[in-house]
């Protein structure tokens, strides 16, 4: 059945999302850096969610939403737009279901993304670039095959699931006084601030954007959801515009919104390369850059960073660099 626009999910669907999607995603680690918790007097803690099944926290949700369905709703199989992660998180669910998943594409995504959601066993349709363009042909595609709609980030199942990193990272890390996710349409920061706030009454919470795709921040500080009419930034997986669930969750629950520059992300995105040695794509990085810009006071605290997902198209590294950087970001803070 259609979910309301005001259908919201509660701390407990995320505790309920984490026991329905344990067999079928990774438990991702924490790591740290002794060096970076040195040069920031922090102590920093960092949810590898790049490390998740598809190599991004998208798996959760869309996982979540799949297999929340009722047999009869499941047999009609999923469609979704998305081009990015979102799209392979929910090819993959539903392969796990043995159920078809229809996903838009617009013509102007990577052909690296789209290439991952055929692998998964995604069905693309191919739509022209804009979301008017996305939306009008989901609708067809829902229409035409009778499949059940699971929306990038605007749907409380997808919120649920997306929670449960903050969950298992608070399981994982005793006591956090701040918590930093990137946003774009909001599913996971606003999935996380719900959990958060409930189990860490006291937990700051802080959501980071690029500053080139700020709706975010713009929403904030209106008091009312805006849009950002052509987004522009390599952190591509964060361009969305929120949406209205997750604008309602986060203006109750978001602390502060930090935005961070094009250079300062790619010099984020370098220092988990060179620390952690694990690789992020942009958006994963987003919340490193906003510690190491200044933004934010972080001296004897513990952080928590989400580094959202590691689906990087090797191909485009030379043009990512070549804008270059401000010089080490940890020599900045």
């Amino acid at each position: 059945m259609a979910k309301d626009v005001i259908d919201l999910p509660e701390p407990a669907d995320v505790e309920a999302a984490a026991v329905r999607i344990a067999p079928y995603v990774h438990r991702t680690p924490v790591m740290t850096s002794t060096s970076l918790d040195m040069e920031l007097g922090a102590h920093l803690y960092f949810k590898c969610e790049n490390l998740q099944r598809t190599g991004a926290f998208k798996a959760r949700g869309a996982t979540n939403a799949v297999f929340s369905l009722d047999g009869a709703a499941a047999a009609r199989g999923v469609a979704t737009h998305s081009s990015g992660n979102h799209g392979a998180a929910v090819a993959m669910a539903a392969a796990l279901r043995g159920i078809p998943a229809w996903v838009v594409v617009p013509e102007d995504a990577s052909a690296f993304k789209r290439t991952a959601v055929e692998r998964y066993g995604g069905i693309v349709v191919p739509c022209a670039p804009g979301l008017a363009n996305r939306e009008a042909a989901l609708k067809e595609v829902a229409s035409r095959t009778g499949a059940e709609i699971v929306h990038p980030f605007d749907d409380a199942r997808v919120i649920a699931g997306q929670g449960t990193v903050a969950l298992e990272l608070l399981e994982q890390v005793a006591h956090l006084d701040l918590l930093i996710a990137p946003v774009g349409g909001g599913g996971l920061v606003s999935g996380c601030a719900l959990v958060a706030r409930q189990r860490l009454p006291e937990i700051r919470i802080v959501a980071a954007e690029p500053a080139g795709a700020d709706d975010a921040w713009q929403s904030l500080r209106a008091g009312r959801r805006m849009a950002v009419a052509q987004p522009e930034t390599v952190a591509d997986g964060l361009k969305a515009s929120i949406g209205e669930r997750n604008w309602r969750l986060i203006s109750r629950l978001v602390d502060e919104i930090v935005r961070v520059g094009e250079a300062e992300i790619v010099a984020a995105m370098r220092t988990v390369w060179e620390r952690l040695k694990i690789v992020v794509e942009p958006s994963g990085a987003v919340p490193l850059a906003a510690v190491l810009s200044g933004s934010l006071p972080v001296a004897h605290r513990h952080i928590g960073l989400v580094l959202s997902g590691g689906n990087l198209d090797l191909d485009t590294l030379p043009a990512l660099f070549s804008a270059g950087s401000p010089g080490p970001a940890h020599a900045r803070s």
